[in-house]
């Protein structure tokens, strides 16, 4: 751990505030009187303690906590200025990764509730931070997992073309993975590629790769299940239903050995469109049924893609088609609140077909 270089006095009620401890309970974690850290704080850069007290106060800012590191850097920059290009250039420390590393937890967390402001603001702190050529391979891995989930937000929000779409985000994370040789996470990165390439229309080059990636060494058992349901996916929605089914089937088993609830569920939801798409509407209500019965979460996307799919069987039928577009106006609404655009044009897309074929 890094030590500072110099302590001057404002440093030390610097790391005095970032503790968050009263002028005399920090004075008694250092031993030392009150009068003197007044002192310190009275003269702030104009004073500078002593040698053994250097010592003491690189101590405590090295014991302590990576969210007090963090506050004590944001500190020592003058309320209201701009960090200087020095602060964005210089190179991380041990506490920064600490922190870089929590803030995507807390990113990756934002995004499953499309909450996704925050996760934006979360990630973007990171990638501004630090220039990439002062990193060193742990610093340029979670670069590289910052740009994944830039990558989903931008996915999730259905940027997915042109330059700064998530094509384009994704492509810069699997090159670093790619030059950092960390195999798998290059092959996770492939499989959102070939997600995109689904959302963008080009199914037979989505499944061609979610195959390649089913049988994909680099990915776990539950990535390459996934890659064969969107196989599936993909298939589906190029028509091939039939088909779709079979190896629908197959993933909704091997989910339930994995013992993976969310990705089983999932399946239904899918398979339930499949079944629509053979005009089997008695079975598709079925599996959409067990998809509602056992969603394990309640966020906006997933609650919008279950309503959709749900909406878009009960349209098929005359009987229940009043309940289907209420269903996807709730869908619609819930979009636009969250800012969900591509599953907004999905399901404009399936009203329209409605309302030409009525």
């Amino acid at each position: 751990m890094e030590s500072l270089a110099h302590w001057t006095g404002r440093e030390a009620w610097a790391l005095r505030r970032a503790l968050r401890l009263s002028v005399r309970t920090f004075a008694e974690r250092l031993g030392v009187g009150i009068r003197t850290v007044t002192k310190w704080e009275a003269l702030g850069a104009e004073t500078t303690p002593r040698p053994f007290m250097q010592a003491i106060l690189d101590t405590a800012l090295s014991t302590a906590d990576a969210g007090t590191k963090q506050r004590f850097e944001l500190l020592l920059r003058q309320d209201g200025d701009a960090p200087s290009l020095d602060y964005y250039r210089s190179a991380p420390r041990e506490w920064d990764y600490e922190t870089w590393t929590d803030d995507l937890g807390r990113a990756a967390a934002c995004l499953a509730r499309q909450d996704f402001k925050f996760a934006a603001s979360l990630v973007d702190r990171w990638l501004r931070r630090f220039d990439p050529r002062t990193l060193d391979n742990h610093g340029l891995y979670l670069h590289a997992r910052s740009l994944v989930l830039l990558g989903d937000l931008q996915r999730d929000q259905g940027d997915i073309q042109g330059p700064l779409s998530a094509r384009q985000t994704y492509r810069k994370a699997q090159q670093l993975f790619h030059d950092l040789a960390v195999p798998r996470r290059g092959a996770q990165v492939e499989l959102s590629l070939a997600v995109v390439e689904e959302m963008s229309g080009q199914l037979e080059s989505a499944a061609r790769k979610y195959e390649l990636l089913a049988e994909d060494g680099r990915l776990s058992p539950r990535d390459r299940t996934r890659a064969r349901l969107w196989v599936g996916t993909a298939l589906s929605k190029d028509g091939e239903n039939g088909h779709a089914i079979t190896i629908m089937d197959e993933a909704i088993q091997r989910f339930e050995e994995l013992e993976e609830p969310d990705d089983w569920s999932v399946a239904h939801q899918k398979l339930a469109l499949a079944h629509r798409g053979t005009g089997d509407l008695g079975t598709a209500l079925r599996h959409i049924d067990v998809a509602l019965a056992n969603r394990s979460t309640d966020s906006p996307m997933q609650r919008v893609r279950l309503d959709t799919a749900h909406a878009h069987i009960l349209l098929s039928d005359k009987a229940t088609s009043e309940t289907g577009l209420r269903l996807l106006d709730e869908a619609a609404d819930t979009s636009r609140t969250f800012g969900m655009s591509h599953q907004l044009s999905s399901i404009e897309g399936i009203r329209s077909v409605f309302e030409r074929a009525n």
